[in-house]
């Protein structure tokens, strides 16, 4: 059997189950990774070892008696620190949380504890999630590790970081304009932003409400299949949460993509990604056609005017949720986050209205589309993972806005709510690339299923950063 943190969180399940392995073994396996690995990409900003221990120990004698509840018993995990854990500091990156306890556990953690995973920690995110890049937090930027000199994506940099460097199998996150799909990108992983509503989000401090999902990220589409059948449901406690029932995603996700018709937009999502990602992407492409699917000129009338409407929309309600917060001490808010909520003040009601009548305008021209298609697919980031502190980048030789790049192909699927994966698909200048499936609402199955075929024929997913490939 391969070293345990090699395993994913589903393989490593399985040789718990079957007596392979103890859950005890594993966490101390995770445990050792975050301590020879954290002090070099600043992933983990919390641990709590014994408290794992004991769980771990305590998991082990319930599988011992009873036998394993599902796949997840007994396997590490690990949550983004915006995510409350009852009597474990959650801070959102950001000194104006730095002492605050929760009292109870957000609900996607509680259902992962109930599925039996065992929590490791607490993960670095940019300063409350507001931040493509996770180089704002109190704890310090995040580091990619594929090169410690880049950025690890954000806001949901930590688990993407961890799970990259082999720290963790899994991980939560929360995505707003990208936030688990672009550094499950940068860092050569796997990461679902599930539909609006879908996974509950209480116990989660909030970016923007009508935009905030929390979703799965690990080394595999089984693994995110598994996760996300914990996390699902409804909730009672998130006024956004669906009643919807849930799929056995885990057990449909083999069907294959013989037949799939996968929509592939005609501009705005490869006509400014740099030439090498463009390249890559379409490679995964030819191989989904390879494995019987069929590929499908599509165009998406007005795409090009989701990020001014996302704008929009996240700086008035961030403004919304931080503004009493900001008016009595804004020294407590990093510089990035402070001019951040400042712009929120000057968002005209107007303006939020005529994002928001646009926000249905795409949802609709969206929807009409998986009429005629399966998936839609596209680049995650026109770009790889850029340097720390890097502002401006060219692309095809013209200059663009780091922010801005790592935003274009992920706002517009927050703005019509609707599920997106994101995979690995190759090495650009030695830096992951990705390929984002995006699908209708409450269709994550047949996301995961493409996906899954995927990374059967491919190996991208198991691919190592050059540090751990010694």
């Amino acid at each position: 059997m391969s070293e345990l943190h090699e395993l994913g969180a589903v393989e490593l399940g399985a040789a718990i189950g079957a007596g392979k392995c103890s859950s005890a073994e594993a966490v101390e396996a995770c445990l050792n990774r975050i301590d020879s690995y954290n002090g070099k990409i600043n992933a983990f900003v919390t641990t709590v070892a014994e408290q794992a221990r004991a769980a771990a120990k305590f998991a082990d004698s319930e599988i011992a008696a009873d036998g394993q509840r599902g796949p997840l018993h007994g396997v590490p995990v690990a949550h983004k620190d915006l995510y409350y854990t009852k009597g474990v500091r959650t801070t959102a990156g950001s000194t104006v949380r730095g002492d605050f306890i929760p009292e109870f556990d957000a609900t996607a953690v509680a259902r992962l504890g109930d599925a039996g995973m065992v929590t490791l920690g607490k993960l670095n995110t940019h300063e409350f999630a507001y931040g493509p890049t996770n180089d704002t937090s109190l704890f310090g930027p995040c580091r990619n590790p594929w090169d410690f000199e880049h950025v690890s994506g954000g806001s949901s940099g930590g688990s993407g970081a961890a799970i990259g460097m082999r720290m963790i199998p899994a991980a939560t996150g929360s995505d707003t304009g990208g936030s688990i799909r672009i550094p499950a990108a940068c860092c050569g992983i796997s990461g679902l932003k599930p539909t609006y509503g879908r996974v509950p989000r209480h116990g989660i401090f909030p970016l923007c409400w009508t935009m905030d999902h929390s979703g799965p990220m690990a080394r595999s589409v089984e693994d995110i299949a598994a996760l996300l059948q914990a996390m699902s449901g409804f909730d009672a406690n998130d006024a956004a949460s669906s009643q919807r029932p849930v799929p056995d995603y885990l057990g449909s996700i083999g069907a294959g993509v013989s037949g799939l018709r996968i929509g592939v937009p005609n501009r705005h999502f490869f006509d400014q990604s740099d030439a090498e990602v463009d390249v890559l992407v379409r490679a995964a492409l030819a191989e989904f056609e390879r494995l019987g699917a069929h590929l499908l000129d599509v165009d998406i009338p007005n795409i090009e005017h989701a990020a001014a409407a996302a704008m929009a929309i996240y700086l008035s309600e961030a403004t919304a949720y931080h503004e009493d917060q900001i008016e009595a001490d804004p020294s407590l808010y990093s510089e990035q986050v402070r001019t951040f909520l400042d712009l929120g003040n000057h968002v005209l009601a107007k303006d939020y209205l005529h994002a928001q009548r646009y926000r249905t305008l795409i949802g609709n021209q969206l929807a009409a589309l998986f009429g005629d298609i399966d998936v839609l697919a596209t680049p995650t980031l026109p770009i790889v993972a850029p340097q720390i502190g890097q502002s401006e980048i060219k692309i095809r030789g013209l200059d663009n806005g780091v922010f801005a790049a790592l935003l274009r192909n992920t706002e517009p699927f927050n703005l019509a709510g609707i599920p997106a994966l994101v995979l690995p698909c190759g090495l650009a200048g030695g830096m992951p690339v990705s390929l984002q499936l995006v699908g209708a609402a409450f269709d994550e199955a047949r996301v995961l299923t493409a996906g899954q075929a995927f990374q059967r024929a491919t190996d991208w997913h198991t691919r190592l950063p050059p540090s751990l490939a010694l």
